[in-house]
């Protein structure tokens, strides 16, 4: 079974050489991402949210690395697709509470104004207001979700 530390090493390597929009090492994000969840499944999930996306790594790769369900399923979830709107994509997302968890750290280390450059454009600040956006819709399905008065409605 692939550990933490297998799933470090995969995004290392499959995020080399890339950088953020302030210049930085990509994996920076990742690992950020990953050191605000609290399980082990959920932290192997967020260090891995980026690769099958934006890098070469495929699930069946992952799968084939001895990765659990859980993680692969999650990392799936968080994968959007090419044919799906980015509404398709965070219904998707909502439904799994370890991929809805991982996405809402993505997107608040995503609005780290830190992350940009110093010269915020017009195309920063509406993708910002997407990140916000999507942000508060998952925040709000996870606290219905998990909000036991709401049970059964």
């Amino acid at each position: 079974m692939a550990d933490l530390e297998t799933a470090i090493a995969i995004a290392t390597r499959a995020h080399k050489g890339q950088k953020d929009k302030a210049g930085q090492p990509y994996i920076l994000h990742p690992l950020r991402v990953m050191m605000s969840q609290t399980s082990d499944t959920a932290r192997q999930v967020a260090v891995l949210h980026d690769v099958v996306e934006d890098t070469e790594v495929t699930l069946q790769f992952l799968g084939e690395t001895g990765f659990s369900y859980d993680v692969l399923y999650a990392v799936e979830l968080l994968t959007r697709k090419p044919s799906e709107n980015y509404a398709e994509y965070l219904r998707r997302v909502m439904a799994h509470p370890i991929a809805s968890a991982v996405k809402r750290a993505d997107l608040e280390d995503n609005m780290d104004i830190r992350r940009l450059p110093e010269n915020l454009q017009a195309e920063d600040l509406a993708r910002l207001q997407k990140y916000r956006a999507a942000w508060e819709v998952l925040a709000l399905a996870g606290s219905v979700s998990e909000n036991p008065l709401l049970k059964g409605l």
